[in-house]
Protein backbone atom coordinates (compact mmCIF):
# COMPACT_ATOMS: atom_id res chain seq x y z
CA UNK A 1 0.00 0.00 0.00
CA UNK A 2 1.39 3.43 -1.16
CA UNK A 3 2.02 6.59 1.47
CA UNK A 4 -1.05 7.85 -0.56
CA UNK A 5 -3.77 5.21 0.22
CA UNK A 6 -2.19 5.10 4.18
CA UNK A 7 -2.69 8.88 4.82
CA UNK A 8 -6.22 8.35 3.29
CA UNK A 9 -6.65 6.47 6.59
CA UNK A 10 -6.84 9.27 8.61
CA UNK A 11 -9.54 11.13 7.13
CA UNK A 12 -11.80 8.77 9.08
CA UNK A 13 -10.83 10.52 11.83
CA UNK A 14 -13.42 12.27 13.47
CA UNK A 15 -14.09 14.46 16.68
CA UNK A 16 -17.08 15.65 18.10
CA UNK A 17 -17.04 17.68 21.55
CA UNK A 18 -20.45 18.60 21.73
CA UNK A 19 -22.57 21.66 22.56
CA UNK A 20 -20.37 22.40 25.88
CA UNK A 21 -16.94 20.53 24.88
CA UNK A 22 -16.82 23.41 21.72
CA UNK A 23 -17.71 26.21 24.20
CA UNK A 24 -14.47 24.89 26.03
CA UNK A 25 -12.68 24.75 22.38
CA UNK A 26 -13.62 28.42 21.49
CA UNK A 27 -13.37 29.85 25.28
CA UNK A 28 -9.72 28.15 24.87
CA UNK A 29 -8.89 30.17 21.54
CA UNK A 30 -10.33 33.77 23.15
CA UNK A 31 -8.27 33.39 25.87
CA UNK A 32 -5.08 32.51 23.27
CA UNK A 33 -6.05 35.47 21.50
CA UNK A 34 -6.69 37.67 24.02
CA UNK A 35 -3.44 36.39 25.22
CA UNK A 36 -1.45 38.21 22.13
CA UNK A 37 -3.12 41.21 21.62
CA UNK A 38 -2.42 42.24 25.25
CA UNK A 39 1.60 42.37 23.49
CA UNK A 40 -0.31 45.34 20.90
CA UNK A 41 0.09 48.10 21.06
CA UNK A 42 -1.62 51.10 18.77
CA UNK A 43 2.31 52.82 18.83
CA UNK A 44 3.24 49.24 16.85
CA UNK A 45 1.13 49.96 14.10
CA UNK A 46 2.47 54.17 13.96
CA UNK A 47 5.88 52.92 13.75
CA UNK A 48 5.96 50.77 11.17
CA UNK A 49 5.66 53.37 8.86
CA UNK A 50 9.03 55.04 10.77
CA UNK A 51 11.01 52.25 8.61
CA UNK A 52 8.44 49.96 6.97
CA UNK A 53 10.46 48.21 4.73
CA UNK A 54 11.11 45.13 6.95
CA UNK A 55 7.35 44.96 8.42
CA UNK A 56 6.18 45.02 5.10
CA UNK A 57 7.62 42.45 3.49
CA UNK A 58 7.29 40.02 6.44
CA UNK A 59 3.52 40.68 6.17
CA UNK A 60 3.71 40.47 2.21
CA UNK A 61 5.75 37.08 3.29
CA UNK A 62 3.40 35.75 6.15
CA UNK A 63 -0.01 36.71 3.79
CA UNK A 64 1.32 35.44 0.28
CA UNK A 65 4.61 34.17 0.17
CA UNK A 66 3.90 31.18 2.74
CA UNK A 67 0.30 30.44 0.94
CA UNK A 68 2.11 30.28 -2.38
CA UNK A 69 5.42 28.41 -1.38
CA UNK A 70 2.71 25.87 0.25
CA UNK A 71 0.35 25.33 -2.13
CA UNK A 72 3.78 24.50 -4.64
CA UNK A 73 4.89 22.27 -2.12
CA UNK A 74 1.43 20.63 -2.11
CA UNK A 75 1.22 20.32 -6.13
CA UNK A 76 4.88 18.94 -5.76
CA UNK A 77 3.49 16.27 -3.22
CA UNK A 78 0.39 15.58 -4.73
CA UNK A 79 1.48 11.79 -5.87
CA UNK A 80 1.99 11.48 -2.18
CA UNK A 81 -0.34 13.36 -0.11
CA UNK A 82 -3.95 13.84 0.17
CA UNK A 83 -6.01 16.54 -0.94
CA UNK A 84 -7.23 16.95 2.91
CA UNK A 85 -3.08 16.85 4.16
CA UNK A 86 -2.80 19.39 1.57
CA UNK A 87 -5.54 21.45 2.65
CA UNK A 88 -4.34 21.54 6.49
CA UNK A 89 -0.86 22.65 4.96
CA UNK A 90 -3.03 25.38 3.40
CA UNK A 91 -5.19 26.40 6.90
CA UNK A 92 -1.82 26.30 8.27
CA UNK A 93 0.10 29.08 6.05
CA UNK A 94 -2.95 30.90 5.97
CA UNK A 95 -3.10 31.61 9.95
CA UNK A 96 -1.60 34.34 11.14
CA UNK A 97 2.23 34.10 13.26
CA UNK A 98 2.17 32.30 16.33
CA UNK A 99 1.72 33.27 19.96
CA UNK A 100 4.95 32.72 21.26
CA UNK A 101 7.21 33.90 18.00
CA UNK A 102 8.19 36.81 19.78
CA UNK A 103 9.64 34.59 22.30
CA UNK A 104 11.43 32.96 20.03
CA UNK A 105 12.56 35.83 17.72
CA UNK A 106 14.11 36.82 21.47
CA UNK A 107 16.06 34.53 22.29
CA UNK A 108 17.09 34.63 18.36
CA UNK A 109 18.88 37.80 19.23
CA UNK A 110 16.48 39.29 16.27
CA UNK A 111 14.53 42.59 15.94
CA UNK A 112 12.22 42.40 18.90
CA UNK A 113 10.44 45.23 17.67
CA UNK A 114 9.96 43.75 14.07
CA UNK A 115 8.35 40.40 15.80
CA UNK A 116 6.18 41.86 17.37
CA UNK A 117 5.00 44.47 14.59
CA UNK A 118 4.51 41.44 12.39
CA UNK A 119 2.81 39.17 14.60
CA UNK A 120 0.29 42.70 16.15
CA UNK A 121 -0.39 43.37 12.64
CA UNK A 122 -1.20 39.53 11.02
CA UNK A 123 -3.58 38.93 14.28
CA UNK A 124 -5.28 42.08 13.78
CA UNK A 125 -6.07 41.32 10.45
CA UNK A 126 -6.85 37.44 10.75
CA UNK A 127 -10.74 37.85 10.94
CA UNK A 128 -9.73 38.84 7.45
CA UNK A 129 -7.33 37.48 5.48
CA UNK A 130 -7.16 33.59 7.04
CA UNK A 131 -10.64 33.14 5.25
CA UNK A 132 -9.91 34.78 1.97
CA UNK A 133 -6.42 33.31 1.63
CA UNK A 134 -7.91 29.61 2.30
CA UNK A 135 -10.50 30.49 0.08
CA UNK A 136 -8.17 31.72 -2.78
CA UNK A 137 -5.58 28.95 -2.13
CA UNK A 138 -7.91 25.99 -1.27
CA UNK A 139 -9.95 26.36 -4.04
CA UNK A 140 -6.65 26.59 -6.85
CA UNK A 141 -5.34 23.42 -5.02
CA UNK A 142 -8.95 21.77 -5.04
CA UNK A 143 -9.35 22.33 -8.63
CA UNK A 144 -5.88 21.29 -9.29
CA UNK A 145 -6.47 18.16 -7.73
CA UNK A 146 -9.69 17.32 -9.30
CA UNK A 147 -8.09 17.41 -12.78
CA UNK A 148 -4.98 14.90 -11.24
CA UNK A 149 -7.88 12.70 -9.45
CA UNK A 150 -11.52 11.30 -9.56
CA UNK A 151 -12.19 13.52 -6.20
CA UNK A 152 -15.65 14.84 -4.66
CA UNK A 153 -15.79 18.58 -5.33
CA UNK A 154 -15.15 20.37 -2.17
CA UNK A 155 -16.82 23.46 -0.94
CA UNK A 156 -14.21 25.66 1.07
CA UNK A 157 -16.13 28.17 3.25
CA UNK A 158 -15.77 31.70 2.92
CA UNK A 159 -18.47 33.43 4.34
CA UNK A 160 -18.84 31.12 7.32
CA UNK A 161 -15.79 31.20 8.80
CA UNK A 162 -15.06 35.02 8.02
CA UNK A 163 -18.40 34.82 10.46
CA UNK A 164 -16.79 32.39 12.89
CA UNK A 165 -13.52 34.26 13.08
CA UNK A 166 -14.73 37.92 13.40
CA UNK A 167 -16.35 36.59 16.65
CA UNK A 168 -13.54 34.50 17.94
CA UNK A 169 -10.67 36.53 17.23
CA UNK A 170 -12.17 39.88 16.65
CA UNK A 171 -13.99 40.20 20.44
CA UNK A 172 -10.99 38.56 22.00
CA UNK A 173 -8.45 40.96 20.38
CA UNK A 174 -9.98 44.27 20.97
CA UNK A 175 -10.72 43.02 24.46
CA UNK A 176 -7.27 42.26 24.91
CA UNK A 177 -6.10 46.02 23.33
CA UNK A 178 -8.48 47.43 25.72
CA UNK A 179 -7.50 45.84 28.37
CA UNK A 180 -4.17 47.07 27.91
CA UNK A 181 -4.53 50.00 27.11
CA UNK A 182 -6.25 50.90 30.83
CA UNK A 183 -4.24 48.69 33.18
CA UNK A 184 -1.11 48.59 31.46
CA UNK A 185 1.02 47.42 34.87
CA UNK A 186 -1.69 44.24 34.91
CA UNK A 187 -0.96 43.52 31.55
CA UNK A 188 2.96 43.38 32.07
CA UNK A 189 2.17 41.15 34.83
CA UNK A 190 0.09 38.54 33.21
CA UNK A 191 1.63 38.49 29.26
CA UNK A 192 4.07 35.78 29.71
CA UNK A 193 2.35 33.92 31.96
CA UNK A 194 -0.78 33.83 29.86
CA UNK A 195 1.67 33.01 26.83
CA UNK A 196 2.77 29.64 28.50
CA UNK A 197 -0.61 28.76 29.82
CA UNK A 198 -1.90 29.22 26.05
CA UNK A 199 0.78 26.83 25.14
CA UNK A 200 -0.07 24.30 27.82
CA UNK A 201 -3.98 24.78 26.98
CA UNK A 202 -3.12 23.92 23.11
CA UNK A 203 -1.32 21.33 23.94
CA UNK A 204 -3.74 19.32 26.10
CA UNK A 205 -6.62 20.27 24.01
CA UNK A 206 -4.96 18.58 21.37
CA UNK A 207 -4.07 15.53 23.42
CA UNK A 208 -7.75 14.95 24.51
CA UNK A 209 -8.99 15.80 20.77
CA UNK A 210 -7.02 13.07 19.50
CA UNK A 211 -6.85 10.27 22.71
CA UNK A 212 -9.88 8.17 21.01
CA UNK A 213 -8.05 7.67 18.29
CA UNK A 214 -4.45 6.88 19.63
CA UNK A 215 -4.04 3.88 17.87
CA UNK A 216 -4.08 5.55 14.38
CA UNK A 217 -2.50 8.51 15.29
CA UNK A 218 0.77 5.71 16.29
CA UNK A 219 0.34 4.22 13.26
CA UNK A 220 0.34 7.05 11.23
CA UNK A 221 2.16 9.52 12.85
CA UNK A 222 5.89 9.49 11.13
CA UNK A 223 4.18 10.26 8.08
CA UNK A 224 2.49 13.31 9.45
CA UNK A 225 5.45 14.18 10.90
CA UNK A 226 8.07 14.30 7.69
CA UNK A 227 5.29 16.30 6.32
CA UNK A 228 4.96 18.93 8.76
CA UNK A 229 8.86 18.93 8.69
CA UNK A 230 9.12 19.44 5.32
CA UNK A 231 6.53 22.57 5.53
CA UNK A 232 7.90 24.18 8.53
CA UNK A 233 11.38 23.75 7.11
CA UNK A 234 9.95 25.68 4.22
CA UNK A 235 8.15 28.09 6.02
CA UNK A 236 11.46 29.30 7.83
CA UNK A 237 13.43 29.07 4.59
CA UNK A 238 10.86 31.54 3.45
CA UNK A 239 10.86 33.93 6.12
CA UNK A 240 15.09 33.34 5.81
CA UNK A 241 15.73 33.75 2.36
CA UNK A 242 13.08 36.24 1.79
CA UNK A 243 15.12 38.36 4.03
CA UNK A 244 18.73 37.82 2.40
CA UNK A 245 17.48 38.69 -0.82
CA UNK A 246 15.69 42.22 0.55
CA UNK A 247 19.44 42.88 2.45
CA UNK A 248 17.53 43.34 5.33
CA UNK A 249 20.05 43.71 8.43
CA UNK A 250 20.56 40.52 10.17
CA UNK A 251 18.75 40.91 13.22
CA UNK A 252 15.44 41.92 10.68
CA UNK A 253 15.86 38.97 9.13
CA UNK A 254 15.98 36.58 12.26
CA UNK A 255 13.13 37.80 12.91
CA UNK A 256 11.52 37.16 9.81
CA UNK A 257 12.62 33.43 9.68
CA UNK A 258 10.73 32.74 12.90
CA UNK A 259 7.71 34.88 12.15
CA UNK A 260 7.04 32.77 9.30
CA UNK A 261 8.34 29.44 10.82
CA UNK A 262 6.16 29.47 13.91
CA UNK A 263 2.09 29.91 12.67
CA UNK A 264 -0.98 29.72 14.88
CA UNK A 265 -1.97 26.70 14.08
CA UNK A 266 -4.10 26.16 17.30
CA UNK A 267 -6.59 29.16 15.27
CA UNK A 268 -6.77 26.32 12.38
CA UNK A 269 -7.64 23.51 14.79
CA UNK A 270 -10.29 25.34 16.66
CA UNK A 271 -11.77 26.46 13.02
CA UNK A 272 -11.72 23.06 11.83
CA UNK A 273 -13.37 21.83 15.24
CA UNK A 274 -16.56 24.41 14.23
CA UNK A 275 -18.72 22.62 12.76
CA UNK A 276 -20.54 25.70 11.80
CA UNK A 277 -17.23 26.36 9.60
CA UNK A 278 -16.36 22.80 8.39
CA UNK A 279 -20.01 21.52 8.37
CA UNK A 280 -19.61 17.40 8.73
CA UNK A 281 -22.82 17.31 6.07
CA UNK A 282 -20.95 18.58 3.29
CA UNK A 283 -17.42 17.88 4.46
CA UNK A 284 -18.62 13.89 5.46
CA UNK A 285 -16.64 14.09 8.48
CA UNK A 286 -13.10 13.33 6.32
CA UNK A 287 -10.90 16.12 7.31
CA UNK A 288 -9.21 14.23 9.43
CA UNK A 289 -5.38 14.53 7.52
CA UNK A 290 -6.56 18.31 8.26
CA UNK A 291 -6.66 18.23 11.72
CA UNK A 292 -3.75 16.09 11.91
CA UNK A 293 -1.57 18.42 10.46
CA UNK A 294 -2.77 21.50 12.34
CA UNK A 295 -2.39 19.17 15.46
CA UNK A 296 1.02 18.46 14.98
CA UNK A 297 2.42 21.42 13.24
CA UNK A 298 1.09 23.33 16.83
CA UNK A 299 3.59 21.26 18.36
CA UNK A 300 6.28 20.72 15.96
CA UNK A 301 7.05 24.73 15.51
CA UNK A 302 8.34 24.97 19.31
CA UNK A 303 10.58 22.50 18.85
CA UNK A 304 11.91 23.77 15.23
CA UNK A 305 11.62 27.64 16.57
CA UNK A 306 13.96 26.52 19.77
CA UNK A 307 16.22 24.89 17.05
CA UNK A 308 16.60 28.09 15.20
CA UNK A 309 17.11 30.19 17.61
CA UNK A 310 19.55 28.04 19.22
CA UNK A 311 21.61 28.10 15.97
CA UNK A 312 21.41 31.43 15.46
CA UNK A 313 22.67 32.40 19.09
CA UNK A 314 25.69 30.30 17.92
CA UNK A 315 26.19 33.35 15.26
CA UNK A 316 27.25 36.16 16.16
CA UNK A 317 25.38 39.22 14.47
CA UNK A 318 27.22 40.75 11.98
CA UNK A 319 25.80 43.92 11.71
Amino acid sequence: MGIKEQLESLNSVTINFGEGGMAIVNIILAFVMFGVALGIKTQTFKDVFKNPKSVILGVFLQWVGLPLVTFLICIALNHWITPMIALGMILVACCPGGNISNFISSLSKGNIELSVSMTAITTAFAPIMTPINFFVWGNLYSKYAAIQADIPTLVIPFWPMLEQILLLLGVPIICGLIFAKYFPNATKKITKPAQVLSILLFIGMVIVSFSQNFSIIIRYIHFVFFIVLLHNGCALATGFFGGKLAKLPEKDTRSLTVEIGIQNSGLGLVLLFNPAIFPPEIWHNHYGGMLFIAAWWGIWHIVSGLTVASLFRRKPLTE
